[in-house]
């Protein structure tokens, strides 16, 4: 059975043959989280798509007992690469509480469950349903802990920039706004420059050369991280840190600019400050980046 709201409701149709499409289908290829072979090694990371990078060491700063919330684009990716033992609960604004990973087969694929990016999804044993304007509320009302969010820009001063590009075709602002006025923290998961999300395998094959100087990998264009946005801002001075396939970039307090506190393996902070559209304080206690 299935209860409509007669205020809202006044006829439903059911034709005989019906097939939901799909609108993303997503499918699991590797094993969700816990690698037991972190990729420690520019050798390793060359063979893996930057986005995929992103979204492992994004991973690794979610504790036990959160509710975090994964928006459009890199973020959607990680409940798949999550370590294995911990327990949170993944929030999403399409009002699916406890969203999986992908499915581990196409046989598993249900057109009508997906995440906030439309791409098909699992449920958890603790997955629970509602309205959209429901996810929103808890969002609003600071049930969420933390928040994983694509961007097109970030500034030194931590501002966000996501939700347009003036002269393009706008469907709404989304619930990107609602997010950066949460309070919560927000860190920003982004390829380091534009153009920069193709896997190795479609770089190599336009002869691309890597942002590490060794062989075939990203393409790169414009630094993503710059002095001031200039595209419309979603919120000004949100942003708490930013992951990249380059490095962790922490936002200082009081609007003093980014902290680079980890750097890519084989790569070098000439190389991270070349591609970068602002400048950056360098941690004196600099490590290499992690991965789930």
């Amino acid at each position: 059975q299935i209860h409509t709201p007669g205020l809202y409701v006044h006829r439903i149709v059911c034709p005989p043959k019906y097939t939901v499409p799909f609108m993303r289908k997503k499918v699991r290829r590797s094993p969700q989280g816990g690698s037991a072979a972190p990729l420690l090694t520019a050798e390793d990371l060359v063979r893996v798509p930057i986005t995929e990078q992103i979204a492992r060491r994004a991973a690794l700063e979610v504790e036990d007992g959160q509710v975090i919330n994964v928006g459009l684009g890199i973020p959607t990716m990680l409940p798949n690469f999550l370590p294995r033992g911990k327990v949170v609960t993944i929030h999403s604004g399409n009002g699916l509480i406890g969203v999986g990973p992908y499915p581990q087969s196409d046989e598993l694929c249900d057109p009508d469950l997906s995440n906030a990016g439309y791409e098909t999804t699992t449920l958890t044993p603790s997955t629970s349903l509602c309205s959209s304007d429901q996810a929103f509320a808890m969002i609003r009302g600071g049930r969420v802990d933390l928040f994983f969010i694509g961007a097109m820009q970030v500034s030194a001063q931590g501002d966000l920039a996501n939700w347009m590009v003036p002269g393009k075709m706008v469907r709404g602002m989304g619930g990107a706004m609602d997010i950066a006025s949460s309070g919560s923290k927000l860190i920003v998961l982004m390829t380091h420059t534009t153009g920069a999300s193709e896997s190795p395998r479609a770089a190599k094959l336009k002869n691309a050369t890597s942002v590490m100087g060794n062989g075939p990998g990203e393409v790169h264009g414009e630094p993503k991280l710059l002095p001031e946005c200039t595209l419309p801002l979603t919120g000004a001075g949100v942003v708490k840190r930013v992951i990249t396939e380059l490095g962790v970039f922490d936002v200082l307090p009081e609007r003093r600019g980014l902290r680079l506190v980890e750097i890519r393996p084989g790569s070098s902070v000439a190389t991270v400050q070349q591609h970068t559209g602002c400048g950056f304080e360098v941690s004196p206690e600099l490590k290499l980046m992690s991965y789930a």
